[in-house]
């Protein structure tokens, strides 16, 4: 007996003394993947948030970009992923709720498949055009648009997009033929836009905005329901002819689901301070974005409320995968 209670003794303190040593999360590099090309506003962001968030879990962080399908291939390879924290996203409102709404055959539900960590930023998006373009206001442009029908091509960062959505509701609301011409990323979008390519686009305005200030592009409008405080003499859509017009852009932090809960927390709270920074802050607004952390729970009850804004929306536009 006396034997059988030494040797229990001994297994407790020696599993007393793993449960103390064993590591806790994270032991290795974070990635954040972006579903975007680089130089795009998803792009721009992680890399600002991942200088801080580096410094809060004490890991190195990284950014990944896998482009392509709106942002689904990125937000796909999350879903997928091992439940660990390891492998995070920065995903936008087209992949956590547009997506699922076009595209019958998506391999992952967000709502099923993903956990979310926190909000992330919030802009308005941007009407520019090339200096070309002969239109300095939203109503020229729609006269443009209507006396050549079907020539006038907006580039975004690809089919179901807010760049997308926000160019069909403007191409509803103001009755005006444009084409949407869709891309891997904000970042070559602007490229062809400065070059002449394409004559205008829907633009981030992480993506539009150093190029407004540097006169290589013209913006016409935003699409917030308010006048954008990055651009404060540009009018809004809804003021310029078409009022009750909106397109507001957003990016959240998701996980994998099943991601244990400490970990989420441990995330959570970690981002959440990265974003609340000042020098982070402050580079955030700089580049047109601006930081709005939440808790999980506030993220999900967002992205459900987003499913139906934006259900109605593609249904009376008849966006559709391509």
């Amino acid at each position: 007996m006396r034997r059988m209670l030494l040797a229990g003794l001994a297994l407790a303190a020696a599993t007393g003394a793993f449960a103390q040593s064993a590591p806790s999360f994270p032991t290795r590099p974070v990635i954040i993947v972006v579903g975007f090309a680089p130089g795009g506003g998803t792009d721009i962001a992680a890399r600002i948030v991942a200088k801080q968030l580096a410094v809060e879990l004490g890991q190195q962080v990284l950014v990944e970009n896998r482009a392509g399908a709106g942002g689904n291939i990125a937000t796909g390879q999350v879903a997928r992923a091992a439940p660990d924290g390891y492998l995070i996203s920065l995903a936008t409102i087209s992949s956590l709720t547009v997506q699922p709404l076009i595209n019958t055959k998506l391999p992952y539900d967000p709502r099923r498949d993903l956990a979310p960590l926190t909000m992330g930023v919030v802009f308005a998006n941007v009407l520019v055009v090339h200096p070309s373009v002969p239109a300095t206001t939203v109503a020229e442009f729609v006269a443009l648009a209507r006396a050549k029908p079907g020539t006038i091509g907006y580039g975004t960062s690809g089919i179901g997009t807010t760049g997308h959505l926000a160019g069909e509701l403007f191409r509803m609301m103001a009755q005006a033929p444009i084409v949407h011409v869709p891309y891997k990323g904000g970042g070559p979008a602007m490229t062809d836009l400065i070059a002449g390519q394409i004559p205008s686009s829907f633009a981030s305005a992480p993506s539009a905005l150093p190029q407004v200030k540097a006169g290589k592009i013209r913006a016409l409008a935003t699409t917030g329901a308010a006048r954008s405080s990055f651009l404060p003499d540009v009018p809004t859509i809804a003021e310029s002819g078409f009022p009750g017009y909106e397109a507001t852009n957003w990016y959240a932090f998701v996980a994998p689901a099943k991601t244990p809960k400490d970990v989420v927390a441990r995330l959570n709270r970690d981002l959440v301070k990265s974003l609340r920074t000042p020098e982070i802050s402050e580079q955030l607004l700089a580049s047109g974005m601006e930081p709005q952390p939440s808790t999980a729970e506030e993220l999900a009850q967002y992205i459900d409320r987003q499913f139906a804004t934006w259900g109605r929306v593609v249904k009376e536009a008849g966006i559709q995968v391509e």
